[in-house]
C-alpha cells in the first residue's frame, strides 16, 4: 500500500530523481516465530488484537544501524497530536524520519517509550492502519523539499502555509453552466489581481476557517483587509 502511494505523481517523481530516499519496511521481517507474527491478544481481555514490541523494536534498532540514528520518530496515533502545515514546515528541515504505523486496535504502549516516539494524527477520525496517515505525512513532508515541486510559489501561497485558506482559481473556459470567472482575473491589472487574491483569502479564511486568523502571520496589508472585511460584515447584518 505505502509503496504504491510513493509511486507516482510528484512524489514518485523525487523519488525517482534523488531528491528523496523513502524506504519501508515490512514489520515481519522482523518476527522470531515461524508464523511471523507482529499481533496478539490484548492482556485484561477485549477484543482485536494489538501489536507486539519486540518487531517494531528491532526494526527501529536496525534503521539506526542500517542509515543512522533519525532526527524524529514518529507513532501515527489518534492520539497524537494534530499534524499540521507547521509540523510539515518542522521536518521537512530535518534529515531522517522514521514513521510508525499502526494496526488492529494500536501498539503495545510500551513502544513509545522504547523507541523515544513523538505521536501524531492526522484528523480526529479513525483508519484501519497508519499506512494512509504516514503517507500524508511524507506527502505534506515533501512538498516542503526544495526541488521536489518544481514551482516553489505553488507551496509557498498553498493553504495553510502562512496560516490563511488558498484564494480560489479558476482557469478556461472563462464561463462554464452559467458560472463566470470574476472579472478582475480577465483583466490584465496584476496589481488588481494581487489584491483580490490577498482579500479573497482572507474573506475564504474568515468565514470558514475562522480560527486560522488568531494564530495566522498577517502583513499590515492583509490586517486592514481583515478589519475592512469584518466591518462590511457587520453592516451587512
Amino acid at each position: 500500500m505505502v509503496e504504491a502511494g510513493l509511486a507516482d505523481g510528484v512524489i514518485g517523481r523525487a523519488i525517482e530523481h534523488g531528491l528523496l530516499d523513502v524506504q519501508v519496511h515490512d514489520l515481519r521481517a522482523y518476527t522470531t516465530d515461524r508464523h511471523r507474527s507482529v499481533d496478539d491478544l490484548p492482556y485484561g481481555g477485549g477484543p482485536g488484537m494489538v501489536m507486539k514490541p519486540e518487531p517494531l523494536a528491532r526494526a527501529v534498532e536496525e534503521i539506526r544501524t542500517r542509515r543512522g540514528i533519525p532526527d524524529a520518530i514518529v507513532l501515527l496515533s489518534p492520539q497524537g497530536r494534530r499534524f499540521t502545515q507547521a509540523e510539515a514546515v518542522r521536518m521537512s528541515v530535518l534529515r531522517h524520519v522514521a514513521l510508525l504505523c499502526g494496526r488492529y486496535e494500536g501498539m503495545d504502549d510500551r513502544v513509545r517509550a522504547l523507541v523515544a516516539a513523538e505521536e501524531l494524527s492526522i484528523g480526529d477520525y479513525v483508519l484501519s492502519g497508519g499506512e494512509l496517515a504516514a503517507l500524508v505525512v511524507v506527502d505534506a513532508i515533501s512538498r516542503l523539499v526544495p526541488g521536489v515541486v518544481a514551482d516553489s510559489r505553488s507551496v509557498e501561497e498553498d493553504s495553510f502555509s502562512r496560516g490563511l485558506l488558498d484564494y480560489p482559481h479558476y482557469t478556461r473556459p472563462s464561463e462554464f453552466c452559467g458560472y463566470a470567472v470574476p472579472d478582475v482575473l480577465l483583466s490584465g491589472h496584476h496589481e488588481e489581481v494581487r489584491l483580490w487574491r490577498k482579500k479573497t483569502a482572507i474573506r475564504r479564511t474568515l468565514e470558514r476557517r475562522p480560527e486560522l486568523l488568531d494564530t495566522a502571520a498577517l502583513d499590515d496589508e492583509e490586517r486592514a483587509m481583515l478589519d475592512e472585511i469584518r466591518k462590511e460584515r457587520e453592516r451587512e447584518q
